[in-house]
C-alpha cells in the first residue's frame, strides 16, 4: 500500500529508525486492532495507535464519558460529559489522523458476539477492569487465534503482557496460564472501589499501545511469556516470567464468565435479581417498606444520593448485621457492577431478599 505525500511527512520518524522503517509503517497501515475498553488504558493507547497509524481500529465501549473519568481518561473534556465514549473518541482520533479507519461498538463484548468481533482483528487489546471480560477476550483470543495485549492498573500499580503470541506453531502463554481461575468476587475491589493515581493508566496504556506496535511490526521482542508489573509509588519495576501450565485445559468454548468469577450463583436461572428505576420510584410512592443499602464509598455519597443507608463494598463483610432479612433490600452503587458484587457475597451468607437496581444511581 502507498502512502500518501502527507504520511510520508506524518511518518517521518519512523522512517528514520533503522528498524522499523517504510516496512514497519506498511505494516502497520495494513494492521488492525480491537480496544476493548476506551476509559484509562483505552484513552491513551488509543491515542498512540491512532498517531502511530494503525490502519484499521476497532473501539468497544458501551459507556458515556462522566466527569469521574476526567482525572485520568485524557481522551475527554468537560464538554464531552453524557458523551458516547466510542463515538467521542473516534471523532478525535480521525481529527488527529485521517488517513486511518475506526469502527465504534456501542454493545459490550460478551459470549454471544466475542468470536465473531475478535475474528475481524488482527490483534486484540484488553483495556478493561473486571476479571470476567478479561477472561471472555483471553478465552475469545484462544479460540481464534489472535494476539491478546493485556493491561490492568490499580492503585499505584500496572500490569502488562503479550498473551497467545504463538512461536513456531507453539501455544503461546496465555492469561489463564497466569490466573487460571479468578479470585472470589468482592475479594478485588475495581477502581471505582480502590482507586487509582490518574497518570498511571497514561503510563501503562502506553506502554500497552507499544506492545500492540511490537506484534503487528515485527519489530521488537514483545513482553510474551513476561509480566511486566510498575509500581508508581515506589517507582520500582519487575518482570516476572509466565510459564505455560501444562496442566491446563485446552480452550475450546466461551462460557458464562459472570458465573465462573462469581458474580451469578451457579445452576440458578435468573442469577441476581434486578430491579429498574421505574420500579424503585414505585415502590418509594407507594410508601412499601423496603430497605435502600448503598454500597459506594462516602465521599461518592457526599456527591449525590439516593437516602440509603451507606456501606461502602469495602468494609461490607463487617457490617452485615445493618442489613434487613425479613424485607425487600435494594443495594445499589454508581452503574450496578460493584452492586452486584455486594449481592453475591450477601447471598453466600444466606440472603435471599436482595434486588440490584439496574444501571444504578446513574441510572435513575
Amino acid at each position: 500500500m502507498d502512502f500518501l505525500k502527507e504520511e510520508l511527512a506524518r511518518y517521518a520518524r519512523h522512517f528514520a529508525l533503522p528498524e522499523f522503517g517504510m516496512e514497519g509503517q506498511k505494516r502497520l497501515k495494513n494492521s488492525s486492532v480491537l480496544v476493548v475498553g476506551a476509559g484509562g488504558l483505552g484513552s491513551p493507547m488509543l491515542l498512540y495507535l491512532a498517531a502511530a497509524g494503525v490502519g484499521r481500529i476497532g473501539i468497544i465501549d458501551p459507556d458515556v464519558v462522566d466527569v469521574s473519568n476526567l482525572q485520568r481518561q485524557v481522551l475527554y473534556t468537560v464538554a464531552d460529559i453524557g458523551q458516547s465514549k466510542a463515538e467521542t473518541a473516534k471523532r478525535k482520533l480521525l481529527a488527529m489522523n485521517p488517513y486511518i479507519e475506526i469502527d465504534t461498538y456501542f454493545s459490550p463484548l460478551t459470549k454471544e458476539n466475542a468470536l465473531d468481533l475478535v475474528s475481524k482483528y488482527d490483534v486484540v487489546a484488553d483495556g478493561t477492569d473486571n476479571f470476567q471480560t478479561r477472561y471472555l477476550v483471553n478465552d475469545a483470543c484462544v479460540i481464534t487465534g489472535k494476539v491478546n495485549v493485556y493491561a490492568s492498573i490499580f492503585r499505584f500499580e500496572g500490569q502488562v503482557s503479550v498473551f497467545n503470541f504463538s512461536k513456531n506453531g507453539e501455544r503461546g502463554v496465555n492469561y489463564r496460564d497466569l490466573f487460571p481461575s479468578p479470585p472470589p468476587a468482592g475479594l478485588v475491589p475495581d477502581c471505582a472501589e480502590g482507586g487509582v493515581l490518574g497518570v498511571l493508566p497514561g503510563i501503562i496504556g502506553s506502554m500497552q499501545a507499544s506492545e500492540v506496535i511490537k506484534v503487528l511490526t515485527g519489530v521488537g521482542e514483545p513482553l510474551a511469556g513476561r509480566l511486566f508489573v510498575f509500581d508508581a509509588a515506589s517507582f520500582m519495576t519487575r518482570i516476572l516470567k509466565v510459564n505455560k501450565n501444562p496442566n491446563l485445559a485446552p480452550i475450546t468454548e466461551l462460557i458464562d464468565y459472570d458465573v465462573f468469577c462469581g458474580y451469578k450463583p451457579k445452576n440458578t436461572e435468573g442469577g441476581i435479581k434486578e430491579m429498574s428505576a421505574e420500579e424503585l420510584r414505585e415502590l418509594q410512592a407507594q410508601n412499601i417498606d423496603f430497605q435502600l443499602i448503598d454500597v459506594r464509598e462516602p465521599y461518592e455519597y457526599e456527591v449525590r444520593n439516593l437516602g440509603g443507608v451507606l456501606i461502602p463494598l469495602s468494609i461490607l463483610s463487617e457490617k452485615v448485621g445493618l442489613i434487613e432479612k425479613n424485607k425487600k433490600v435494594v443495594v445499589h452503587c454508581k452503574s450496578g457492577a460493584r452492586s452486584a458484587k455486594a449481592i453475591a457475597q450477601l447471598e453466600k451468607l444466606g440472603f435471599d431478599n436482595l434486588w440490584n437496581l439496574k444501571g444504578g444511581i446513574d441510572g435513575y
